[in-house]
């Protein structure tokens, strides 16, 4: 049995230990971390041949005093429990860490001015190096437009002109190919069923559902409301299935779709022989609906990956401001939409 005591540790090493290893001084050890030009390309080998012969782990706080950066990125965020947030602040997550960043992320419930500048001071505060705020709703976009932040800011799924970095998913182009999609079917119009109004999402596929109908000469019916819940699919659906000359619908979400098909299937409507139904996110379980679900998928952890970039670009100075980039979803078809049935 070994003679040591149970209780002695062993003593993490620190530059110094490395600097002895790779047979160089201090300042050397410290300006190949930092990616200091100028060191010899044998030398800085040597110094990272010891920091993997040691397991030596750099101290972020030490290191940031020195560099005066954080590598710390702050989010934003509202609602994580949704899909499309969630998925969102997944897709940043992983970028940061492919990028070298930590990510510090605030979540709120309310996305007003106040909230909005308060979250981002927070998170200077603690020295993060730029901000991305998901900003969902048009009072999250009015607050993203009017911060005062000494960092760089970026907001993501706004999908409207503000003054900062941004990316977006095109909500009216993939609308737009959902309801055109149904026309090109052979139905006289769609029916839809939107989300929230304070929605920035569910305002573009409105309009563009809107819009698409309004270029054929098709009928414009009147919009059913939900809250992007299942509940509220199914109490709309309700209300459609006594319609009986609605022959296709599309949801502005795939839970609210979900509600819907439920709805049409108590009233006995088949879908899609008597009602295509077509969704929007194309969520994991869209797929294994009854029918499975047509929906419009968009990239929801591309979005969260490239509001990482433009606010790393940002800081590097590399991409003007104010910047758009805007991500084209996809028509993903299933077996909830069909030929309009002749009547």
């Amino acid at each position: 049995m070994g003679t040591e005591s149970a209780g002695t540790e062993q003593r993490q090493p620190v530059m110094a230990d490395v600097a002895k290893l790779a047979g160089v001084s201090h300042q050397t050890v410290s300006r190949v971390l930092n990616g200091a030009p100028h060191v010899r390309p044998d030398t800085r080998d040597r110094v990272l041949a010891a920091i993997r012969e040691l397991d030596y782990r750099p101290n972020s706080a030490a290191r940031a005093l020195v560099t005066r950066r954080s590598q710390t990125l702050g989010v934003v965020s509202f609602d994580s429990t949704l899909y499309g947030p969630a998925s969102m602040l997944d897709g940043i997550e992983q970028a940061a860490r492919s990028a070298g960043y930590f990510v510090s992320v605030t979540s709120l419930h309310s996305l007003d001015g106040r909230s909005v500048q308060e979250a981002v001071d927070r998170l200077r505060h603690q020295g993060v190096e730029g901000v991305v705020v998901i900003a969902p709703q048009t009072s999250a976009v009015s607050a993203v437009a009017r911060l005062s932040s000494s960092v760089p800011v970026v907001a993501v799924g706004s999908g409207k002109q503000t003054q900062v970095p941004m990316v977006s998913v095109g909500n009216r182009f993939g609308a737009g190919e959902a309801t055109g999609h149904l026309l090109d079917l052979g139905h006289r119009t769609v029916h839809h069923v939107a989300g929230p109004a304070n929605w920035l999402e569910s305002q573009d596929r409105e309009e563009g559902w809107r819009l698409t109908l309004q270029a054929a000469g098709a009928p414009v019916p009147d919009v059913e409301r939900g809250d992007w819940s299942a509940r509220s699919g199914y109490q709309a659906g309700l209300r459609i299935a006594e319609l009986s000359d609605v022959t296709a619908v599309f949801c502005a979400n795939d839970h609210m779709a979900l509600g819907l098909l439920r709805a049409l299937n108590e009233a006995g409507r088949s879908v899609p022989a008597e009602i295509s139904v077509v969704g929007f996110d194309d969520i994991p379980e869209a797929a294994y609906f009854i029918p499975p679900l047509t929906t419009v998928r968009q990239d929801f952890g591309e979005l969260g990956r490239r509001a990482l970039e433009l606010l790393v670009e940002e800081l590097e100075g590399t991409t003007p401001s104010p910047a758009h980039v805007q991500i084209s979803p996809e028509l993903v078809l299933r077996r909830s939409v069909g030929p309009a049935a002749r009547r």
